[in-house]
């Protein structure tokens, strides 16, 4: 197709990155000149209907180290990135007019936040402007796969075998440049961390998660874990840590924004394996971002059901909203230790591991008997790596209302014994409620 003189627009949301962007991608193949739009959605930084903000500290300030990278970035394609403290209908309506605008990109999303906000924009703005939506935040693309989305496996183990065994990972996407736009004004800055309501803080010495947001630092970790420390080579047999920096690869904050993609992880696995060796580790990294893109297609064919008290089993239990239950769970101050250590990181950093978050959300649906959805709730406000599909998939997996056959429960205890058997972990966390 040739390209166009009429500037294309491509409205970031959850696919903050430059490499293997196929929206940027298409847009570039289709205009000669792009700009770019991002939105810090006001909706965004309020409360919910459970009273923890959408978006707390950590994840914002993450947000804001991304975008900044995000505008460096593109500024070397020649690509403008317009920022707004605004709702995104408002904004893009804006810009469109001002460059006139007839055609948008944009990553397509499905959740139901997601698609009213889509919604609201579409019916702000002329009925002239075209909107072209890709499916990017996937491993395995849903056109590549061979189920019907509505035939999805209800059991993950089922869905990886078919995957392996009939779709292939697409290769990266290169991004080519924009020509530039002369005489371009762009004022619009990106809001501070107090422009957002919070105050400045600094990263806690013991996290386990101290990089910054942004593709940058993003294939920085990527390279450091696969090919300068090779922790990629042994990930199997520390994924289950609790402490440090390197027990796992802690790629999902990148992931869940899009600053990393899906692909650009497998490919750079596979490179590994054939530059150094293949085994366990390396192949489980990949087993993992197959459970990612599970949950995605559960959410693509269950859809609302996701966030429903009986999930997607539509299962009837009796849950409660104890305060005094579900603040003790925040504060850290249950009956296990194990549990409040993991609370506490969790409420000092943003970050928990994976083992720690199974056993609190055991724990605050199987034993405290709470809401499964105040606790996912809490999840979404405070985890740096927020992804709503994962994040309600592995709620409700754990609760017993989602894709777990077995319906199980975590012996917090048992865990805590098998996996911090000297007390580091609860040590190193317990001693903060002291202070």
């Amino acid at each position: 197709m040739q390209k166009t003189e009429n500037i294309g627009l491509i409205w970031f949301r959850n696919d903050l990155r430059v490499q293997d962007n196929a929206s940027l991608s298409l847009a570039l193949q289709n205009h000669k000149s792009v700009v770019a739009c991002y939105c810090f959605d006001p909706r965004q930084f309020e409360k919910d209907i459970f009273g923890f903000k959408k978006t707390e500290k950590f994840r914002a300030k993450f947000l804001i180290e991304t975008i900044s990278d995000l505008k460096r970035n593109l500024k070397n394609h020649n690509i403008e990135l317009f920022v707004y403290y605004e709702y995104p209908e408002i904004a893009l309506k804006a810009l469109i007019e001002s460059y006139s605008i007839s055609d948008v990109y944009l990553q397509k999303e499905w959740t139901s936040e997601e698609v009213e906000v889509f919604e609201n924009v579409k019916n702000q703005l002329l009925k002239h402007v075209s909107y072209h939506e890709t499916y990017d935040q996937f491993l395995y693309h849903p056109n590549d796969i061979i189920s019907d989305i509505q035939n999805i496996p209800k059991v993950f183990t089922v869905f990886r075998k078919k995957i392996e065994k009939y779709a292939k990972v697409r290769a990266c996407i290169d991004i080519d440049s924009a020509e530039p736009i002369e005489g371009i004004s762009n004022d619009t800055k990106i809001p501070s961390i107090e422009d957002l309501g919070y105050e400045a803080f600094g990263i806690h010495p013991n996290s386990a998660f101290p990089f910054k947001g942004g593709e940058t630092a993003a294939l920085e970790r990527l390279h450091s874990y696969a090919f300068e420390t090779k922790k990629l080579g042994v990930y199997k047999k520390t994924r289950n840590g609790l402490v440090g920096t390197d027990y796992s690869s802690k790629f999902s904050p990148w992931l869940a924004n899009g600053s990393l993609s899906a692909r650009t992880i497998y490919w750079q696995v596979k490179k590994f394996e054939k530059l150094h060796f293949k085994n366990q580790s390396t192949y489980w990294l990949i087993f993992e971002l197959i459970w990612r893109d599970f949950f995605k297609y559960v959410s693509l064919k269950h859809e609302n059901e996701i966030f429903k008290i009986g999930g997607i089993l539509q299962k009837d239990y009796e849950w409660k909203s104890d305060q005094n239950r579900i603040n003790q769970w925040i504060n850290g101050e249950t009956t296990s230790a194990f549990v409040n250590a993991n609370m506490v990181e969790l409420k000092k950093t943003g970050w928990m591991s994976n083992r720690g978050r199974q056993n609190v959300a055991s724990f605050f649906s199987k034993d405290l008997l709470l809401d499964w959805r105040i606790g996912a709730a809490y999840f979404e406000s405070l985890l740096l790596d927020y992804d709503v599909h994962s994040n309600y998939g592995n709620w409700m997996y754990v609760a017993g209302v989602g894709n777990d056959p077995r319906d199980r429960k975590f012996n917090v205890e048992l865990q805590a014994e098998r996996y911090d058997p000297n007390g580091k972990f609860q040590n190193l966390w317990l001693q903060e409620t002291l202070f």
